[in-house]
């Protein structure tokens, strides 16, 4: 079984502002409540360091992610591996008359039993994570 999620933000902020937080890898990591480390291992690369609380994990799982396509300004997809996911992340900045919508889409497929479930019950919330972290950043807490 594959999860995915699709969820928009609509912003009251420039699409530059929301571009430089999304497209900053670690900034999209940070917000992750399973990633326990982050590690930028270069342009583009890093290794997320995931702490998934199911039966068959005893240990941190090192996620080797990489920006695979960047439009700036508008667009970023990575690609996380490990021996017990991969996932996919995408992000879309439109401008919507001088706010930002900003399109999260999702994808995680679990190598180990209970991965996929796991992201089933808790990815959304992850979300909110996200978009906590954006206004955050961005001075919009509301």
């Amino acid at each position: 079984m594959t999860v995915r999620v699709e969820r928009t933000f609509e912003l009251d902020a420039e699409p530059a502002a929301v571009w430089a937080f999304i497209a900053d890898p670690e900034r999209r990591a940070q917000f992750i409540s399973v990633v326990s480390e982050f590690e930028l291992t270069g342009p583009g690369t890093a290794i997320w360091h995931v702490e998934i609380p199911i039966r068959f994990i005893d240990r941190t799982i090192a996620v080797e992610t990489e920006d695979v396509e960047k439009r700036e300004g508008e667009y970023v997809r990575f690609i996380g591996k490990s021996k017990v996911m991969r996932v996919q992340g995408e992000h879309t900045v439109e401008s919507i008359d001088g706010r930002t919508r900003l399109i999260n889409r999702f994808v995680v497929d679990g190598r180990v039993p209970g991965v996929e479930r796991f992201f089933k019950k808790n990815l959304d919330g992850e979300l909110d994570n996200l978009e906590a972290a954006i206004r955050k950043d961005l001075g919009l807490d509301t």
